[in-house]
């Protein structure tokens, strides 16, 4: 019995060795690739942002507006996908954090250091991101106006960049792929002119 429990032990510290690590770029893409494939079979479509359709729709948003009157339940199972989320990111950030910084390349360190950001080996650099970053009249004006961009974007596109690029792109939709082309464009001109003009 002992040499079985060591036995577990040792395979669990494996396994948590294991999902600590950085994973290769390919694996992201071959589980979005199953995920899809079963979205498929099962005839849904994938899309974060239509949670937050649903969400409204449970708090009866539906009563006032048109748009979210609609049966929520039938998009249940997006929801779950939403909470595992969440959970697998928490997760990750404590449980399964690795104490290696981020693997950033130096030419976009040197990038950002022109901004005047420091790159601190975090995902997120703390210098926009922690609480004083945020707390501070520009921290405020930029959420908000990229919150307003990003609703107005997704609904005006008619989905997100998942929903277009991973969903709409896996089932030949021409629509999705003007949206993604956009986001392209979109996200080009923010790196290259708008994110220099905020932050110089």
């Amino acid at each position: 019995m002992k040499a079985v429990q060591i036995l577990y032990l040792y395979k669990s510290t494996k396994m948590l060795e294991l999902l600590k690590q950085p994973w290769p770029w390919y694996t992201s893409g071959a589980m979005i690739a199953l995920i899809m494939v079963i979205l498929l079979y099962f005839g849904n479509s994938f899309g974060f942002s239509s949670n937050l359709r649903s969400i409204c729709s449970m708090l009866g948003a539906g009563k006032k507006v048109k748009f979210f009157g609609f049966d929520w339940k039938a998009q249940k199972w997006n929801l779950f996908f939403l909470i595992g989320a969440v959970i697998g990111g928490y997760l990750s950030a404590t449980l399964f954090a690795n104490e290696q910084p981020l693997n950033l390349s130096q030419a976009t360190i040197d990038d950002i250091n022109k901004l005047g950001i420091t790159f601190d080996g975090e995902l997120n650099p703390g210098q926009l991101f922690d609480l004083q970053g945020i707390g501070s009249v520009k921290g405020i004006l930029l959420l908000l106006i990229g919150g307003i961009l990003v609703g107005f974007g997704t609904r005006y596109a008619g989905g997100c960049t998942s929903g277009h690029a991973i969903s709409g792109l896996s089932n030949l939709q021409i629509p999705s792929l003007i949206a993604v082309i956009g986001f392209f464009i979109g996200g080009l001109i923010m790196t290259h002119l708008l994110f220099p003009f905020i932050f110089s």
